[in-house]
């Protein structure tokens, strides 16, 4: 099975929790920051961490940095070192880059600079807990807590059949609770459904049981 890499750039409190929550779930992360003290406070929590100024692409290039699936720049009230990671990620050969904005100015610049993803943590977390507090019912569908997830997943080549002949239950552990036929979504789909080729699904379960399909699939 292939662990996918990834690389967490800046680590205040919201990538220290990306960093060592992607490692609690099997992946190899290295870890970085400008501080001393943040890159000792996570040493033991991550596959390695270092010192370094990502606003360097040498020092970038110097990571491997096009080795790595997913780079993500956490970067917090720095816009202006945010903003320059993210470019010197990009032009070091990066693959995909997912950066944080703290504001929708923020979110603009890094978009135009190259990010492939922008994430605004406060606002996107504000949204969905107004969704969930004026639609109480998915609440109670969705707080899954800790331990359980709701995950869609690209099932590529690795599944096709009837999900009774995929027993995806059984193998790992997931309820398949849609199915996305190119565009097409079928929720809650019988036993006699065909997943094909490049399908999506949308499963629930335990978060090792997901990651252990997520991996399957990306073998």
């Amino acid at each position: 099975m292939r662990f996918k890499q990834f690389l967490v750039i800046g680590l205040g409190r919201f990538g220290t929790a990306v960093a060592t929550t992607l490692y609690e779930l099997g992946h190899e992360v290295v870890a970085v920051d400008v501080e001393e003290e943040n890159v000792q406070d996570v040493m033991n929590l991550v596959t390695h961490a270092a010192i370094v100024d990502a606003t360097e692409e040498r020092a970038l290039r110097n990571l491997g940095i096009s080795n790595f699936d997913v780079v993500i720049v956490a970067i917090g009230t720095n816009i202006q070192a945010n903003i320059l990671a993210t470019v010197a990620a990009k032009t070091s050969g990066a693959r995909y880059v997912v950066s944080k904005a703290v504001d929708d100015v923020s979110r603009r610049v890094l978009e135009k600079v190259g990010a492939d993803l922008v994430i605004r943590p406060e606002h996107d977390m504000g949204v969905r807990l107004a969704r969930q507090l004026a639609m109480p019912n998915l609440f109670e569908s969705l707080d899954l807590g800790s331990d359980y997830s709701v995950v869609e997943l690209d099932v590529g080549d690795r599944l096709r059949g009837t999900l009774k002949d995929l027993n995806l239950i059984n193998r790992f552990g997931v309820q398949v609770i849609a199915i996305n036929h190119n565009g097409h979504v079928e929720v809650t789909p019988r036993a006699e459904e065909v997943i094909s080729a490049h399908d999506k699904i949308v499963v629930v379960g335990a978060n090792h049981s997901v990651e252990e399909l997520r991996r399957y699939l990306n073998d």
